[in-house]
């Protein structure tokens, strides 16, 4: 292994992964190690209902992602939960348009093919996708999620040329987690402002990407079914200790797949999104329990 390592030195990355688990120094710009984050919060009634439930149990939630895509959004849902994200200070962050799983293609649903099924299929596919960025942007949104690389790259040169405000966040969705630090690193580069990694991945390959990327990470501390169904609460103060600064992500496991969401799936995308705030109060308790000297503090979401 001689060889591989010294040339992983060069490279200037970790050699093995970090087993001696050292404490992250890195922060939020504000000082926090750490963020809560509320995945699957399909339109404005799911997101008032998070908002309600988070202030019943004292939970501060910085951000709030959704998975259908912005084109199944009117104008003024997108609108009303850029107001109330505003008003609440939580980043709002919304996945992009149409992608393999919503076309007339098969491949993503083929045994071989099914990773594709959040990625953009042709040219066509990514015209629409920019389209879709363009519009939430005109309409206030921030902050969008990824699971195209193609697309990655060309909305952050499109912030680059000045089509795209500077501060738009660029989330790099688990449908395309980098799976070690070289591709986060790749990720990175290629405009990730904010990474999704594998909900399984080890303490010693956490610290890893840690010491190699300098990108907030997203982890999921209870995943859904489709990603694994892992609950790590315990391991909550180590992950906050050596992976700041980290979004918690808190899903659910058991939970119905919503994609795509609409009034029909309203009352389900509701109720899920307030048990997993109540799971984020649990993670919080858990985390301030047994490592008081982890903190998080809020974010002012920009528009």
């Amino acid at each position: 292994m001689l060889r591989a390592r010294e040339f992983l030195h060069k490279m200037e990355f970790p050699v093995q992964d970090g087993y001696d688990l050292i404490s992250s120094t890195q922060t939020f710009d504000d000082g926090g190690q750490y963020r809560i984050e509320i995945p699957s919060v399909e339109g404005a009634a799911t997101m008032e209902a998070v908002i309600t439930e988070a202030k019943k149990l004292g939970v501060k939630v910085n951000r709030v992602s959704q998975g259908s895509g912005i084109m199944l959004l009117s104008d003024k849902e997108i609108a009303d939960m850029v107001e109330m994200g505003r008003q609440e200070s939580i980043e709002v962050c919304l996945f992009i348009g149409p992608r393999m799983n919503f076309d007339i293609g098969g491949s993503a649903y083929s045994d071989s093919g099914n990773l594709l099924g959040w990625r953009h299929s042709g040219m066509d596919q990514l015209a629409y996708a920019l389209e879709d960025v363009f519009r939430a942007v005109d309409l206030g949104i921030r902050s969008l999620l990824i699971a195209d690389e193609g697309l990655l790259w060309l909305i952050d040169q499109a912030k680059m040329n000045g089509d795209l405000p500077k501060e738009l966040v660029l989330k790099v969705s688990a449908l395309m987690s980098p799976p070690n630090p070289v591709t986060g690193k790749i990720m990175q580069e290629l405009g990730g402002t904010t990474l999704n990694i594998p909900g399984d991945l080890t303490l010693p390959k956490i610290a890893a990407f840690r010491e190699a990327l300098f990108a907030p990470l997203d982890l999921y501390i209870e995943s859904p079914d489709n990603l694994g169904g892992f609950l790590r609460y315990y391991e909550l103060p180590e992950i906050v200790r050596i992976a700041a600064p980290v979004y918690l992500k808190f899903g659910l496991r058991n939970a119905a797949n919503i994609y795509p969401s609409g009034v029909h799936l309203e009352a389900v995308s509701v109720s899920q999104a307030k048990e997993k705030v109540h799971r984020a109060a649990v993670g919080i308790e858990t985390l301030k329990r047994y490592a008081e000297t982890v903190q998080s503090t809020s974010i002012t979401y920009a528009l």
